[in-house]
């Protein structure tokens, strides 16, 4: 038989049965819980300048104070999961972000918006490692990979379907309308803390640590070469991608493809749906090969994104130019799927048991700082009418990012790249 035929198929069918029962409960509310945030995520900034008369300036700087928090709190985060557990630190982390959204939906100032998105702030710090945590320590081998390519797609999907129900609701001349757009998101967290009170009480995430193992903290990790090499790759990823959604890509298509509001939410919805409906078909094609061909298969297509975004520049406010801002996002979209199933896996499939959550909250870190640096970036490139380097520093950047995903590749060992199950 050839290694083609050996691969197992890969179906939602297949995939649910083999999902052990904790694994079901998690999953299953993946989408419920993100349809709040995706109510509030397009329409906070308009809320805190239209809305409460607070300037662009100052609203971008509360906006920002989100990953910074996330960034400062993520690093005892991960350390607090390996000791209390992964569930603890989910209930903490979920149970302020339930109280950030209720601040924010009676924000009048600034100091009552800055207690808020610290408040959130808090809980994507502590949320991401404990989440990939909890969730590596009740799926393994091959099957971990799925749940994590399945898990990314109904994240969009929940976000998306909020966002189109929050457009449809808002109105600016009725501040009650974003207020209660934020109760609805503070009332979503309550589906995660019922279920971690409830079927999932039992499991903690936690893994005593081997009385022969040496204690390991974050400078010990990042001394592993893999790791170093995984933490730097992460943090591209952002820095060119994600760190680019909210900033740079709006900024470069309205500035220099002259496009409408419109047009770039409906490039939104495409990145979206092509998460979506491409996420089976993806799994399918990537298992049992080796994690790092799928990176360097997304660096190829986001390369290809940048361009047709950049030929949006030679014919603003034409169809053109709506077909290039369009088509980058469902480009985009197409090489997250790959990136959101290598990059955790390899993660949690080279952590110990006992240091997952610090192994976890290096990942998060080097995401948190590609988001704050990517935006301050591209802010400045673009603020200058420098388009054309800032499309070219995110080419060269991709460059660069190939060349580090061929040396990871050849430090890791079989089943840390995908091909054999854990």
């Amino acid at each position: 038989m050839t290694a083609a035929t050996d691969r197992p198929k890969v179906s939602l069918r297949q995939f649910w049965a083999d999902l052990p029962t904790p694994g079901r409960w998690l999953l299953s509310t993946v989408a419920v819980q993100t349809l709040g945030r995706g109510l509030t995520l397009p329409f906070t900034v308009i809320y805190i300048n239209e809305v409460r008369g607070i300037g662009l300036g100052t609203a971008g700087t509360l906006l920002a104070l989100i990953a910074v928090v996330a960034l400062l709190v993520t690093g005892p985060g991960g350390s607090l999961t390996d000791r209390v557990g992964a569930r603890r630190m989910l209930i903490a982390g979920t149970t302020s972000q339930l109280v950030g959204c209720v601040v924010l939906a009676f924000a009048t100032t600034v100091p009552m918006f800055v207690v808020g998105f610290v408040l959130l702030g808090f809980n994507f710090g502590v949320s991401w490692p404990a989440f990939n945590a909890l969730i590596a320590s009740v799926v393994s081998g091959p099957l971990r990979q799925q749940y994590f390519g399945v898990n990314f797609a109904l994240v969009n999907l929940g976000i998306g379907l909020g966002g189109v129900v929050g457009g449809l609701f808002v109105d600016v001349r009725e501040p009650m309308t974003f207020t209660l757009i934020f109760l609805a998101d503070a009332l979503s967290m309550l589906v995660p803390i019922g279920l971690l009170l409830g079927p999932l009480r039992h499991v903690h995430g936690r893994a005593q640590r081997p009385e022969d193992a040496p204690t390991v903290g974050y400078l010990d990790l990042l001394r592993r070469p893999p790791v170093l090499w995984l933490t730097f790759i992460t943090f591209l990823c952002t820095f060119i991608g994600y760190g680019q959604i909210e900033s740079g890509f709006p900024a470069f298509s309205r500035q220099v493809g002259e496009v409408s509001t419109g047009v770039i939410g409906l490039a939104f919805a495409l990145n979206t749906l092509v998460i979506v409906v491409m996420q089976f078909p993806v799994l399918q094609a990537v298992t049992g090969r080796r994690r790092t061909r799928g990176l360097l298969v997304m660096v190829v297509v986001w390369f290809v994104s940048w361009l047709a975004l950049s030929a949006a520049g030679l014919g603003p406010a034409t169809i053109g130019a709506t077909v290039a801002v369009v088509g980058f996002m469902a480009l985009f979209g197409f090489g997250e799927i790959f990136m959101q199933i290598a990059i955790p896996a390899i993660t949690n499939d080279m952590a110990d048991d006992h240091i997952r959550g610090r192994a976890n909250a290096v990942n998060a870190g080097a995401f948190q700082a590609g988001a704050i640096l990517g935006p301050i970036v591209s802010g400045l490139l673009l603020e200058h009418d420098l388009s054309g380097a800032f499309i070219a520093t995110m080419l060269a950047g991709l460059v660069v990012m190939a060349g580090a995903i061929v040396v990871l590749e050849r430090q890791l060992d079989d089943t840390e790249n995908g091909v054999t199950a854990r």
